[in-house]
Order: C-alpha cells, then sequence, then structure tokens
C-alpha cells in the first residue's frame, strides 16, 4: 500500500486536528455563555422562611427513618477449630479490657463511647463521648 493510499484510507490528519479544534472553540463558547448565564434552579427549594426553621422543616422529614444501632464490648480472632470447640459455658477472650467504654455504632459508623449500665434488670449504655465529624472524618481518611 503506498502513502497516497494509506492517508486516503484512514483520513488526513489534519481534518482529525480541524475536528478537535472545532470540539474545543465550541466547549470554550458554550462555557462562556454559561458563565454569563443565570443557572437554573433544577430542585425546588424544600423549606421556606428564615434558616433554622427551615433547617428544622427538612430535619422532620428524616426523623422516623430506622437506623441499627450496636454496642460492641469486644473482638477476638480464632481458628475455626476453637470455633467449632466452643460449648455452654466456654469463656472468649475479647481485646477490650474491663472498664474500657465500650464503642457504639449506628449503621457500622463508630459515633460514640460509652460504659454499660443496669436498668430494670436490663442492659443499657451510658454515653460518655461523643465522636464529632470531624473526628469521623479523620478516621475515614486513614
Amino acid at each position: 500500500m503506498n502513502d497516497e493510499t494509506e492517508n486516503s484510507a484512514l483520513g488526513n490528519g489534519s481534518d482529525l486536528e480541524d475536528d478537535w479544534a472545532a470540539a474545543m472553540a465550541e466547549q470554550t463558547m458554550n462555557d462562556a455563555s454559561s458563565a454569563n448565564a443565570q443557572p437554573a434552579q433544577i430542585f425546588q427549594s424544600f423549606g421556606q422562611g428564615d434558616g433554622k426553621a427551615a433547617m428544622m422543616n427538612d430535619l422532620d422529614m428524616i426523623l422516623d427513618i430506622p437506623v441499627q444501632m450496636s454496642v460492641e464490648l469486644g473482638r477476638t480472632r480464632i481458628t475455626i477449630k476453637n470455633l467449632l470447640q466452643l460449648a455452654h459455658g466456654s469463656v472468649v477472650e475479647l481485646d477490650a479490657m474491663a472498664g474500657e467504654p465500650m464503642s457504639v455504632f449506628v449503621n457500622g459508623t463508630l459515633i460514640a463511647q460509652g460504659e454499660v449500665v443496669v436498668v430494670n434488670d436490663k442492659f443499657g449504655i451510658r454515653l460518655t463521648d461523643i465522636i464529632t465529624p470531624s473526628e469521623r472524618m479523620r478516621k475515614i481518611g486513614r
């Protein structure tokens, strides 16, 4: 195949560059015109009025959504052999020390730590430390 046949079969390289140049120019024009135009409002505003009242109205929408809350006493790793040997009365050693605060999770995210209490013959947890959103973000970044 000679060079002329190859160029005509693949298209001229300058035609391809012209197409890219035209597309880039069109994009630049669209970006410039959209910067001058007012943005269209896509979503309707939920809350009306001042900030705090509107925020409470928006918060009311999610208050009835159920979440999974769990308290972790501790963790351990054991082999399947040892797991199969567990029986009634077996003791499993955990990594948490006696008196250490327990972790409180909501939907798998650590939100607080606390200590065990007994109320009307039922176990509960008294929260002693709430994890701030910035602390949670720091742990996610690790």
